[in-house]
């Protein structure tokens, strides 16, 4: 099932990273709510490795937002980020003695949605519409 995001969000995808998801929401902790182009100091000054997939997908999601929707990258936070667990690639090492070592690489999926601050959205639910019943005078 696709997730809806309202107007003024866009978002970029990443899927089967090879990365721990572990490791790579270390790094989403700190950019998380910032705004983009801190986001990118951030992460070209940190020393992890997750930062580089994390850098092309934030990139990847203002590109998203300047081209289809014709916002400027400076308006954008990053409103939602998250790291899910992917797929478990499984490898056997050879050992000696005809023996095997299990090896197992991990991945992940990142999620990162970028949200347009220039503008104020104002968003009314169904369920936020409240209908009073207003009885008529007594004449």
């Amino acid at each position: 099932m696709r997730k809806k995001y309202k107007v003024g969000e866009v978002y970029a995808l990443g899927q089967h990273i090879r990365l721990s998801a572990h490791k790579a929401r270390r790094v989403i902790d700190q950019i998380r709510g910032r705004s983009y182009e801190e986001t990118l100091l951030i992460l070209g000054f940190m020393p992890y490795r997750a930062c580089y997939p994390i850098l092309k997908l934030v990139s990847s999601a203002a590109a998203n937002a300047s081209h289809n929707m014709r916002i400027k990258k400076t308006d954008l936070i990053i409103s939602k980020a998250e790291v899910n667990k992917g797929t478990i690639r499984k490898k056997l090492k050879p050992r000696a003695r005809g023996h095997s070592y299990p090896i197992k690489r991990t991945t992940c999926h990142i999620t990162i949605v970028l949200k347009d601050v220039s503008k104020d959205y104002i968003w009314i639910q169904p369920e936020d519409i409240v209908i009073r019943d207003i009885e008529p005078p007594i004449i």
